[in-house]
C-alpha cells in the first residue's frame, strides 16, 4: 500500500476510533458537524478527504479531541536532517515556560532589553522565512535572559523585559503550530497573555488575544473567536483612532482574524465587512509619513495581506471561482513582499481552488510553488498534504479509466 494511502486510512481509523472512545454512534457524529451517516462512514474508511481546516475542527470538537489527535501532527517520517534537535528545543522552552513564576536560571547579568529586542529581529527574520525548527532552537535562551532580567529590574526596564518574553512566546506559538506541537502551542499562548499584561505595552495584551483567536479554532469556537476578538479590538480602538501606527497593524490583523473566524462561522456578511476594515486599516498605514516603525510585536500586517486573506476567506466559503478571481487582480509587487510563510500559505489555498475547479495540473503547480517558498511549512501541512493526495487519487483513477477502455478496445480481457 502507497504510504499516502496509509495516512488517509489511518486518518479514518482514528475517526472511528475516538468516535468508539466517546461513545457516539456514526449518526450521531453526522448529525453534530452537519453531515450523512453514510459521509461519516466513508471518511472512516479512508474514502473522503478532509481538506478544510473547518471540518477536521468540526469533527475534532464533536469527539472532544485536538485535531492533531486525528490528523495526526506532529508527523512521523521527518528526514533527519530536516529534525536538527528540535524536539530537544520544544521541550527545553515548555521548561521554561512552566517555570514562569520561579527564580530564573541564568548565569551572569542579563543584557539591556535594547540589546534583547536586537536580538529579537532575527526571529522575526526566521518567522517571515518559515525556519520554525531553527526558531525553537533560539527560543530558550530568549526565556531565560529576559525572564532574569525582568526578575532583576524595575520599571519600564522590567516592563520591556516582560514585552519580550511575550514576543518570543508568539514566534513559540507561531512555530509550535506550524509542527504540530500543541501542547507547545496552548502554554505559550498563556504565557504570553501573562508576560503581556506585566508588559506594559498597551498593544500587547491584545496580540496575545489575537493569539488566542487562532487556538479557539481548533475546537471549532468560532463565536467565541469573534467575541474575543471584538474586545482586543476595543482595548486598542482609541490608539487606532489616534492613528498610532503600530496600533494601525495590530487592529488589522485583529480584523483580518476575525473575517477567518466569521467565514468559518459561516457568517459570509460579517467576513466581508471585516475584510473591508482591515482594507481600511492598511490604507491609512500605506497613506503614513516617516520611515516605517520597528514592528516588536512581529505581526504581519500590510495590504498584500489583506489580498491574500480575502483569497482565503472566499475559500471557507466554498468560493473558488471569486477566490481564483482575486488572485489574478492581486497586485504581485505586494504578494511577493510578504514573508515566505505568507506566500506559502496563498500558494496552498490556490492549490486548493485550482483543485476543486476541475484543474489537477495548475493545483500541482500552486502546491510545487508553495513548497518551494517554504518546505517545512507545506510539507508538515495537513491542508497541503491532503491536496497532494486528492491529486495523486484522481490522476490513479484517470489512468485507470484510460487503461480499461483501451484493453476493452484491444480485446485484452485478462487486464
Amino acid at each position: 500500500m502507497m504510504p499516502e494511502v496509509e495516512e488517509q486510512e489511518a486518518i479514518g481509523r482514528r475517526v472511528r476510533r475516538r468516535r468508539l472512545d466517546v461513545g457516539l454512534t456514526q449518526a450521531d457524529l453526522a448529525a453534530a458537524v452537519g453531515k450523512t451517516q453514510a459521509w461519516v462512514s466513508r471518511v472512516e474508511k479512508g474514502r473522503i478527504e478532509l481538506d478544510r481546516a473547518t471540518l477536521i475542527s468540526a469533527l475534532a470538537s464533536a469527539l472532544h479531541c485536538h485535531p492533531n489527535d486525528l490528523v495526526p501532527r506532529p508527523y512521523t517520517g521527518v528526514p533527519p536532517e530536516a529534525d536538527r534537535g528540535w524536539h530537544a528545543a520544544a521541550a527545553s522552552i515548555m521548561r521554561e515556560l512552566r517555570r514562569y513564576d520561579l527564580t530564573p536560571v541564568f548565569d551572569g547579568a542579563p543584557r539591556p532589553s535594547a540589546d534583547l529586542w536586537r536580538d529579537m529581529q532575527r526571529l522575526h527574520r526566521l518567522r517571515d522565512a518559515a525556519a520554525n525548527t531553527a526558531i525553537l532552537r533560539e527560543i530558550p535562551d530568549v526565556l531565560r535572559e529576559s525572564r532574569a532580567l525582568a526578575e532583576n529590574s524595575a520599571g519600564q526596564e522590567q516592563e520591556e523585559a516582560f514585552g519580550v518574553y511575550a514576543v518570543a512566546c508568539k514566534f513559540t506559538h507561531t512555530a509550535a503550530h506550524a509542527l504540530g506541537q500543541a501542547e507547545l502551542v496552548a502554554l505559550s499562548c498563556e504565557r504570553a497573555v501573562w508576560a503581556a499584561q506585566r508588559s506594559g505595552d498597551p498593544l500587547l495584551p491584545a496580540v496575545a488575544d489575537w493569539m488566542r483567536v487562532w487556538d479557539m479554532w481548533a475546537t471549532a469556537d468560532y463565536e467565541d473567536a469573534l467575541a474575543l476578538a471584538d474586545k482586543a479590538l476595543a482595548g486598542i480602538q482609541e490608539l487606532y483612532d489616534s492613528g498610532d501606527p503600530l496600533a494601525l497593524r495590530v487592529w488589522g490583523a485583529i480584523q483580518l482574524r476575525s473575517a477567518v473566524s466569521a467565514a468559518r462561522a459561516g457568517r459570509r456578511d460579517e467576513a466581508h465587512t471585516r475584510i473591508g476594515y482591515a482594507a481600511e486599516a492598511a490604507q491609512r498605514m500605506d497613506a503614513g509619513e516617516g520611515p516605517e516603525p520597528f514592528d516588536r510585536h512581529s505581526v504581519t500586517f500590510s495590504t498584500g495581506n489583506v489580498q491574500i486573506h480575502q483569497i482565503s476567506v472566499n475559500l471557507e466559503m466554498n468560493n473558488q471561482r471569486e477566490a481564483l478571481r482575486l488572485a489574478r487582480g492581486a497586485d504581485p509587487n505586494r504578494i511577493t513582499a510578504l514573508p515566505k510563510s505568507r506566500q506559502g500559505h496563498l500558494h496552498m489555498d490556490l492549490a486548493r481552488a485550482w483543485l476543486w475547479d476541475g484543474n489537477r495540473s495548475k493545483a500541482l503547480t500552486e502546491l510545487e510553488t508553495a513548497e518551494a517558498l517554504a518546505p517545512q511549512l507545506v510539507r508538515n501541512h495537513p491542508i497541503a498534504r491532503s491536496t497532494l493526495r486528492q491529486i495523486i487519487y484522481s490522476e490513479r483513477e484517470l489512468t485507470r479509466q484510460k487503461l480499461r477502455g483501451m484493453s476493452s478496445r484491444f480485446s485484452l480481457n485478462d487486464l
